[in-house]
């Protein structure tokens, strides 16, 4: 775990540093705040189609060859992507770049693969994968700060710090970071459940998911809107800039840290994970709609500080998928879960930049200005009643028609 972890931490922080600035490069490039939008969404776009095609090959590649080539893969690619976005000179190179970075990096779906190789299914698999989120709200919280800082200086700099420390990334990875997965545990390569349709329906097939797919569709299509639209909804409403924009990002970071690598330990113990899916589904469509009425700035820290819940949600279910798959196809189960994802991230970046162009030419502090985050809210909402239908239907089920986790051998 602590090998992982590293990994996983340093990867996020690299990450982390373009949130805040990317938005901002975007517009240099353009005349225009709706120009920026649209332009921002290609941007996007980009990535999720190449992620959605790439995760599940990749997934299932780390199931054949190993989690850790797989992952050494990904760290490369982004290195080389972000000191292209570095030295972009023109709109279509910045495309170029993150459309390479997508196709190559399916470094979270790896992890998650990685960590359930070596951890039982169940309560412990859940604390584990709560500690992978943890290290991404580490790494959000540091890397977007670092980023607003950098980028106030000059646009390009946090994309340099950020390709060094991938590039540092590949060589703990080549030196340091063990293999987690057998040879006698290995899957072979198959094309025909690599490919994203095939992906999604052994994912789907999976006993006791079913519906579930839909949540994490839902959930990641309302998470991946929040992302596109957030810098610049803070910009067009209060007038934010990067150090700003950073700041508000740190914030979610802590939060996510300390919920997910304090916390979750102790809600476990409490609540059950489809207790807790519930309720952080709940929690995060109240937060989207705290977040669009918001009409002054400090109103975004406080709905952060009270959305504790909502940071649950992701992981309990995945962890719920997880423990619903065979031991030798968590790779590509979990890269199928990062397709869908990376397929809400398609999405996502069309409907935030249609709904921000909407918006961008309001004044300042326009309640008007949220309409993302209330589209995020129904979003959410429908993922929660698709939840709790579903866990009520599994607890109707009579005890031998329940499934049972995978076997940890």
């Amino acid at each position: 775990m602590p090998f992982i972890l590293v990994a996983v931490l340093i990867d996020v922080i690299a990450i982390g540093l373009m949130i805040p600035v990317l938005p901002a490069l975007v517009g240099s490039f353009t005349a225009s705040p709706s120009e920026q939008a649209l332009a921002y969404g290609a941007v996007s776009f980009a990535f999720g189609v190449a992620s959605f095609l790439g995760a599940p090959v990749l997934g299932a590649l780390s199931d054949r060859f190993g989690r850790r080539p797989v992952l050494l893969l990904g760290f490369g690619a982004l290195t080389l992507g972000f000191f292209a976005t570095a030295a972009a000179t023109a709109l279509w190179v910045l495309v170029a770049a993150r459309f390479f970075s997508g196709a190559m990096q399916a470094n979270a779906a790896v992890a998650q693969a990685y960590v359930a190789d070596i951890t039982p299914a169940g309560e412990q698999r859940a604390r584990r994968f709560g500690l992978l989120g943890a290290m991404l709200g580490i790494g959000y919280t540091l890397g977007p700060v670092l980023g607003g800082l950098l980028g106030s200086v000059n646009l390009q700099l946090p994309f340099v710090v950020a390709g060094v420390l991938a590039l540092l990334n590949t060589a703990y990875g080549v030196f340091v970071l063990p293999e987690s997965l057998p040879r006698e545990r290995r899957e072979p390569f198959r094309w025909a459940r690599a490919n994203p349709v095939g992906a999604f329906r052994a994912l789907r097939a999976l006993p006791g998911v079913g519906p579930l797919v839909w949540v994490i569709g839902l959930t990641g299509l309302a998470q991946f809107t929040l992302h596109m639209s957030w810098v610049l909804h803070n910009t067009y409403k209060f007038g934010w800039g990067p150090k700003e924009n950073g700041w508000s990002l740190f914030a979610v970071g802590v939060a996510m840290a300390v919920v997910q690598g304090g916390l979750m330990k102790r809600m476990l113990r409490r609540f059950t994970p489809q207790q807790l899916a519930t309720v952080g589904l709940l929690s995060s469509m109240l937060a989207y709609l705290g977040w669009g009425l918001a009409t002054v700035p400090w109103v975004m820290f406080v709905v952060i500080a009270l959305n504790l819940f909502g940071f649950t949600a992701i992981i309990a279910v995945q962890s719920l998928v997880s423990g619903a798959a065979d031991e030798r196809e968590q790779g590509r189960t979990m890269g199928a879960v990062a397709s869908l994802n990376s397929l809400m991230g398609v999405a996502a970046p069309v409907i935030a930049a249609a709904l921000l162009g909407l918006v961008a030419e309001l004044p300042q502090g326009d309640m008007r200005i949220g309409l993302p985050f209330f589209f995020c809210a129904l979003l959410q909402g429908t993922a929660a009643v698709v939840a709790l239908r579903h866990f009520q239907r599994q607890r109707g089920l009579p005890a031998a028609a329940h499934p049972h986790p995978a076997p940890h051998r």
